[in-house]
């Protein structure tokens, strides 16, 4: 059976993409990572690499064992990690995997309670574009807890946290803003705009899609950004509407945000791979108490802006 270290070689030797860089960054001779190598490829029973006038190259029984190779180092680095917790030890890393826009907008203030509960506690934080991408990554064994949509069929364990709510932001000035449907907007009423989108590649494109499909038309594209932060940006400054998670917009936002109708919302979840140690069950716990789906300054500003539209013409002046 193949050993944790022959494992550390294999991946080593990819990532260096020699054998010589690899034996230099593990601190071990290269005769020696060469022998356990070749100890590992008789265990398989075939060859794992390709050895090229420059580099490695895998063959597809490596290109099979690699990702296994690096979760079964992850879940190594993780299980002494949980077992040091365990023992009372409130040190070394939490390893939280999750979208762009939930880093952005919920994590914030989560982290912030999360780490004064546990100071000697170091947060590695894995980011990514979309809930698939970053399903796949937790499957491979790349973090602790990830927060974001539940994947489907999930096995681990999963603590529902809440429902974030989409608005549509736009320049302050804009007629939609203005008008006596807001904070209220039908995105039909925006199918002939230009829109402040999203990279290809990410999560948020796909959510903007569906929702102007659902409303009956494609949206015309004025600019593409990849974070929800940038977007928030551009449509204040008059690019166009665009529409991201109400916890991504700052307190004090010069521009205007109404809720689409009918309203659009994405379920959020911490989620695990096993059952969570002390310490991941503390943040799922803080994460279920703190997370600002929709925050207050938010929440205030439409109540307001919806008051304000309830008033008759007169009462207005």
């Amino acid at each position: 059976m193949a050993t944790l270290r022959q494992l550390e070689y294999l991946v080593a030797i990819v990532d260096e993409g020699s054998f010589t860089r690899a034996a230099e960054s593990l601190n071990v001779t290269q005769p020696g990572l060469s022998h356990q190598f070749q100890a590992l490829e008789r265990e398989v029973g075939g060859p794992l690499l390709e050895r090229l006038p420059r580099g490695v190259r895998l063959t597809p029984a490596g290109r099979s064992m690699l990702p296994h190779a690096r979760a079964a180092l992850a879940e190594a680095d993780r299980a002494t990690v949980s077992a040091r917790r365990a023992a009372g030890v409130s040190t070394g890393e939490l390893h939280l995997a999750t979208l762009y826009s939930v880093s952005s907008g919920v994590l914030p203030t989560v982290l912030g309670v999360w780490r004064r509960k546990h100071p000697g506690v170091r947060i590695r934080l894995f980011e990514h574009r979309r809930s698939d991408e970053m399903a796949q990554a937790m499957s491979a064994g790349q973090a602790d807890v990830a927060v974001g949509p539940l994947p489907e069929d999930w096995e681990g364990t999963a603590r529902h946290i809440g429902a974030e709510e989409f608005l549509v932001v736009t320049r302050s000035d804009d007629p939609v803003a203005l008008s006596d449907r807001a904070p209220r907007v039908r995105l039909s009423d925006l199918a002939e705009r230009e829109w402040v989108h999203f990279t290809p590649d990410s999560g948020l494109a796909d959510i903007l899609e569906r929702a102007c499909d659902a409303a009956g038309f494609r949206p015309r594209v004025a600019v593409r950004t990849e974070q929800a932060p940038s977007a928030i940006g551009y449509a204040a400054a008059g690019l166009g509407p665009t529409l991201v998670p109400a916890n991504t917009i700052p307190p004090h936002f010069p521009g205007a945000f109404l809720r689409p109708d009918p309203p659009l919302r994405r379920q959020l979840t911490g989620y695990t791979r096993t059952s969570p140690d002390p310490v991941t069950a503390s943040f799922l716990e803080t994460l279920g108490e703190h997370a600002p789906l929709t925050p207050a300054h938010v929440t205030r500003r439409l109540r307001t802006t919806e008051r304000s539209a309830r008033r008759t013409p007169t009462e207005r002046e």
